[in-house]
């Protein structure tokens, strides 16, 4: 006997309204998550005796890479109209673009994106549009000047971009998690139809059959790369194989995303008909560069435990303080 035949979900992704302010579960799900992340980094640098300040200045430096990096990334990858086709033809010229053909080295290319001749519209991020491929590279450009304007002043700690990204990671685990929560409270970025019990009919978005929700999907991937990583910081001491970390979870996370695209629909009427969609396509660099990862780690030598060497160095500092201390005090006698 079948209990459940599919799952209707009709969520409002508003939360609630202040005069003409809407305060969404997607945009709560951003916050909590980025704070969570910020939390966990506190933990990690307090555990290898990092300057007191480092966790505050990820948190700013993180915070501005991935929410730049993801609304970038979807205008750029996501937003492009062919102008061939008359209904978009007629969008184009609401939106005040130009419906010409554009000519490249004798390449013909008919599609327009609004956000590239009118780039002021990229603030509007209130109006959504985020990209996770494109958080995932505004995290590593993030990290990169992060460590050359602050943390590699300071060797003692051995770092390097992917150094700050081995911890990051282990808390962006439990951001994107919250993320997908966000997508699936606003019926977005869900699959094809199912005849799986629990199917989602989307009824916010039009839907009248039953879909895969793979932003469940999604969160459950995520939710498996949080223990994997915690384990190996916390009892493998993966932290110490430079890469390691950062090259699993990329493995984990691109990899399933890349299956799972599949059974999503497209989120732009360009992937139409093609092999790959374009988050499969944009999947495969981090694929790539997590193999790379996770085998430099195992070819370079291990990194010095920081977080044992300096409580070591902060024990012996103490014993020779206090040394000195009733060396001054016989000498007084």
């Amino acid at each position: 006997m079948m209990i459940l035949d599919f799952i209707t979900w009709n969520v409002d992704p508003v939360i609630f309204n202040l005069g003409p302010l809407s305060v969404r579960w997607y945009g709560l799900c951003w916050a909590i998550g980025i704070y969570l992340c910020y939390l966990v980094q506190v933990q990690l640098y307090k555990h290898e005796n990092c300057p007191a300040d480092w966790a505050d200045k990820i948190f700013i430096w993180m915070a501005l890479g991935v929410i730049i990096g993801a609304r970038i990334g979807h205008c750029w990858f996501y937003e492009w109209y062919d102008v061939t086709n008359p209904a978009y033809a007629n969008f184009c010229r609401l939106v005040n673009i130009s419906t010409d053909p554009v000519q490249i080295f004798g390449w013909t290319i008919n599609y327009r994106n609004p956000y590239i001749e009118h780039p002021l519209q990229l603030i509007k991020i209130w109006e959504g549009g985020l990209s996770s491929h494109g958080g995932g590279i505004g995290l590593f450009i993030a990290a990169w000047l992060l460590n050359r304007k602050h943390f590699s002043k300071q060797p003692q700690f051995h770092t390097s971009m992917i150094w700050i990204l081995d911890r990051l990671c282990l808390g962006v685990c439990i951001t994107a998690t919250l993320i997908r929560f966000g997508n699936l409270m606003n019926s977005e970025i869900y699959g094809g139809p199912t005849d799986m019990p629990w199917g989602f009919i989307f009824v916010r978005d039009g839907q009248t059959v039953p879909c895969h929700p793979t932003q469940i999907y999604e969160m459950l991937y995520c939710l498996v790369a949080l223990p994997v990583t915690w384990l190996m910081y916390w009892k493998g001491k993966a932290y110490r194989r430079e890469g390691l970390l950062i090259g699993t979870f990329l493995l984990i996370v691109f990899v399933t995303r890349f299956a799972l695209e599949f059974i999503k629909l497209d989120q732009s009427d360009f992937e139409a008909g093609h092999i790959l969609n374009m988050g499969q396509w944009l999947s495969l660099p981090f694929i790539a560069i997590a193999v790379y990862l996770i085998l430099r780690a195992f070819r370079r030598p291990l990194n010095p435990d920081t977080a044992v060497e300096l409580s070591k160095e902060t024990a012996q500092s103490v014993i020779d303080a206090s040394a000195k201390t009733n060396e001054k005090r016989k000498s007084r006698r």
